[in-house]
C-alpha cells in the first residue's frame, strides 16, 4: 500500500484510463455487473480504496478513511433492490462522504496483468499460462503446469489465500495440467476436465460439483469465493497507485464463503 502523495487527479481521467486498461467496452459479462462507473463524486480523486464487495461496510469503511474512490470487483447492482434499507444507507454515505465506485467483474478476471486469475496463478508458481473455458465469449481462465504434488499444491494455495482450502481428491495424486478460475466456478468442472484439466483451482461450487470431480478423476481445490477474488482489486488499485501518483488502500471485509 502506498502513501505519502498529496496529488489530485480527476475521475474523469481515472475512468476513461480504467475503460481502456480493462477493455470495459470489450468484455462480455452478466447483466448485474454493470462494469464502469456506477457512482460519480465531485470529480476528483485523492485517495483510491480497494475491496471485493460494494457492500455496506466495506463504503462506509472507504468513506471513513477519506477515500474518493472504491475499485470493487462486485458492484453495487449484483443484488438489486429500492433504494431503501441498506442500499439507501451505503449510497447516501457514499455520497455524502463524495465517494465514487467503480466495479469491473470479468474485465478484471481475466485481464493480463492485473487480472484475479493471472495474479493468483503465477503466485503458485505455474508455468507456460494459457487462457482456457470460454464464458460470455471469452477465455475466463487460465491453464498451466506444475511442479507440485497434490498435497503440496493444497497447502501452497493455503498459504497464499491465508485460508483453509477444501480438497476433492478426485484426479492424480501429481498434478499434470491446472486449471484456474477464480470465484464461482465449480459447477464448470464438467468443462474443466473436457479441456484435459486434472486439476481444478476455483473459489466454491455447487454440492455435486465434488461428486462430479471424483466421477470425472478431476481434483478440485476451493479456495473460497472471496479469498481467491482479492488479487485483482489489490493489483488494480496498486498499478493506479503508481501511474497517477495516488495513496492506496485494501478494504478486508472476508465473508468465508
Amino acid at each position: 500500500m502506498a502513501y505519502g502523495f498529496f496529488d489530485m487527479v480527476s475521475l474523469d481521467q481515472i475512468t476513461a484510463y480504467l475503460g481502456d486498461y480493462l477493455r470495459i467496452k470489450d468484455v462480455s459479462d452478466y447483466g448485474q455487473a454493470m462494469n464502469g462507473l456506477q457512482l460519480e463524486n465531485n470529480g476528483a480523486v485523492h485517495r483510491i480504496a480497494a475491496a471485493v464487495d460494494a457492500c455496506e461496510v466495506v463504503m462506509k469503511s472507504a468513506v471513513n478513511q477519506e477515500a474518493d474512490l472504491l475499485l470493487v470487483h462486485h458492484g453495487l447492482f449484483w443484488n438489486t433492490t429500492p433504494l431503501t434499507g441498506a442500499m439507501y444507507r451505503k449510497v447516501r454515505d457514499a455520497i455524502e462522504g463524495n465517494l465514487a465506485v467503480y466495479s469491473a467483474h470479468l474485465p478484471l478476471d481475466i485481464h493480463p496483468k492485473v487480472g484475479n486469475n493471472v495474479l493468483l496463478a503465477k503466485a503458485l508458481g505455474l508455468k507456460g499460462l494459457k487462457p482456457f473455458m470460454p464464458i460470455k465469449g471469452q477465455p475466463a481462465g487460465l491453464t498451466g503446469s506444475c511442479s507440485l504434488s497434490r498435497e503440496a499444491l493444497r497447502n501452497q494455495l493455503s498459504s497464499i489465500l491465508g485460508s483453509a482450502v477444501h480438497l476433492c481428491a478426485g484426479g492424480p495424486a501429481r498434478p499434470r495440467k491446472v486449471g484456474v478460475v477464480t470465484g464461482g466456478a465449480g459447477s464448470e468442472v464438467a468443462r474443466a476436465a473436457a479441456e484435459g484439466v486434472d486439476t481444478f483451482i476455483t473459489g466454491e461450487g455447487p454440492h455435486w460439483s465434488y461428486t462430479l470431480a471424483e466421477e470425472l478423476g478431476v481434483n478440485v481445490l476451493y479456495g473460497g469465493h472471496y479469498a481467491t477474488e482479492t488479487f485483482g482489486v489489490k493489483g488494480l488499485a496498486a498499478h493506479l497507485s503508481k501511474r497517477f501518483k495516488l495513496p492506496w488502500v485494501f478494504i478486508d471485509h472476508p465473508t468465508g464463503l
